[in-house]
């Protein structure tokens, strides 16, 4: 690829994901690596290497100082599956449906106890229509487009799960 690369568009730059890439960037830089994703406003590049023990390290390319990209190797399956599961938060143990059944009305309970309006959707808690709770019902299992709602739940279901010192009482139903 020539010079214009904030020019070409997301579509152009899904060619080049989950490949190994070299990036010429201002004078005399070049970074390699495997393009994990590019930022469809700045079209800045992230790429990602791989070290020993499984470890990644990241690099942003600014989009608007990248000169040419050229592809180096197609990513064989293993590599698209590193890809796109490094960055993801680690698997919880799974857990059988008595279990996730048991943490749901639990975590329903003491939001009722706590006034909050909640209703089961499924397998997912909804409280008071923004905010959405799934399975296995932690506060990292927490989702709203609504910010200030999202860390005052999860600050109280943080706190509710390990409570400060002074506070000894760990019942969360």
């Amino acid at each position: 690829m020539q010079c214009g690369w904030p020019l070409l568009g997301p579509l152009q730059w899904m060619r080049y994901v989950n490949k190994q890439v070299k990036v010429k960037a201002g004078k005399d830089e070049e970074r390699r690596g495997w393009l994990l994703t590019v930022d469809p406003v700045s079209a800045s590049l992230v790429l990602v290497n791989f070290g020993e023990e499984g470890r990644a390290s990241v690099e942003v390319v600014m989009g608007h100082a990248v000169e040419e990209v050229e592809v180096l190797q197609e990513a064989d399956e293993e590599t698209t599956q590193r890809l796109q599961t490094s960055f993801l938060p680690p698997q919880t143990r799974s857990l059988d449906p008595a279990e996730l059944r048991r943490r749901r009305g639990g975590v329903r309970k003491w939001l009722e106890k706590n006034r909050f309006p909640v209703e089961e959707d499924g397998d997912e808690l909804k409280v008071a229509g923004v905010l959405t709770i799934a399975a296995p019902y932690g506060p990292d299992d927490c989702c709203s487009s609504n910010q200030i709602i999202l860390d005052r739940i999860q600050k109280l279901m943080r706190n509710q799960i390990q409570p400060p010192a002074d506070h000894p009482e760990t019942d969360p139903a």
